[in-house]
């Protein structure tokens, strides 16, 4: 008899399924737009950032991925889930904040975190109390009391406290400062290494910038484009700061393709620089310096180069 062969396992790869996923999605007002068609997906672990000026449609997203609104046409799945059937379970596995947030100013913060977790079945006290350390607030004010800042403090620890599968947050760090936008920062980035995602809006490019792995952009209702940082990165103008030894280096690189000039004194120059890399590298290794400086431009260029015609970003 032939001796038997042994089979081979074969690992067959499967797809994670989106945390989020939106497929041609539009909302109407009557005969006024909300949003047109969007279409993107969100996948486990990132964090997202949703940007747009004022009324591109950016809280008309938001408010239908919690079920606070509902599409017109097309469809929203979370976890795999339907937006509008399964809304009460999606909404047991998301932790969200809204840009308009209402508090009970008779209560204290802490008064105020406790009827919510009251509400949902669960008061993790240690998980509050340890938040607010890190969020710098003291809860045993009274809301009326506090200021913008601490108030949005109370609403981040509310979305944060029961430590959900999906942060949802619109405008999260409005009113903080630096140092309070920092340790948000950090809860974010702790948030993404547990394998949590997040999906938010901010006007706060360099917080964006900082903590984003993915972003769309909307303007007028649709999405203009969806980039990972890295590609945007790549992709963005560079800041090029020259001192060269002659005039005839500063000559050559203004004449490149690509090559817009901020400053030029002499033997020194400040460019943005959108040409090609290697252009700019080949005329600079012709050439002797004193010093120079290569950065890749912030995300406020890139967000101005989509948004340059709109007045109120």
């Amino acid at each position: 008899m032939p001796k038997a062969t042994a089979l081979k396992s074969v690992t067959i790869k499967t797809m994670a399924t989106p945390v989020i996923e939106l497929k041609n999605v539009s909302k109407r007002y009557g005969s006024a737009r909300g949003i047109d068609e969007v279409s993107f997906k969100v996948e486990p672990g990132q964090v997202f950032g949703f940007l747009g000026p004022n009324g591109a449609g950016k809280s008309t997203t938001i408010n239908m991925l919690v079920d606070l609104i509902r599409p017109s046409e097309g469809k929203i799945s979370i976890f795999g889930l339907d937006s509008v059937i399964d809304s009460l379970e999606i909404r047991r596995k998301i932790g969200f904040l809204t840009g308009d947030m209402s508090l009970d100013e008779s209560l204290t913060g802490l008064q105020q975190l406790t009827y919510f977790g009251n509400l949902r079945g669960d008061l993790p006290l240690k998980r509050i109390h340890q938040l607010a350390e890190l969020l710098q607030i003291n809860l045993a004010r009274k809301i009326k009391t506090l200021s913008r800042g601490n108030r949005q403090k109370v609403g981040l620890i509310s979305a944060l406290m029961h430590d959900p599968e999906l942060l949802i947050l619109d405008e999260p760090t409005s009113g903080l400062d630096p140092i309070v936008q920092s340790q948000f920062n950090k809860i974010i980035l702790d948030h993404k290494k547990s394998g949590k995602t997040t999906f938010m809006s901010s006007h706060v490019l360099s917080e964006v910038q900082e903590i984003c792995d993915q972003l769309a952009f909307i303007r007028d209702g649709k999405i203009l484009n969806i980039q990972s940082m890295s590609d945007i990165g790549a992709d963005s103008p560079k800041i090029v700061n020259i001192v060269g030894a002659d005039s005839k280096l500063i000559t050559k690189i203004k004449a490149l393709k690509g090559a817009v000039t901020d400053k030029s004194n002499g033997v020194k120059l400040d460019l943005t620089f959108a040409g090609n890399i290697n252009d700019l590298l080949a005329t600079l290794a012709k050439h002797d310096l004193k010093d120079i400086n290569i950065q890749d431009a912030d995300l406020e260029a890139v967000f101005m180069k989509y948004y340059q015609e709109d007045k109120d970003v």
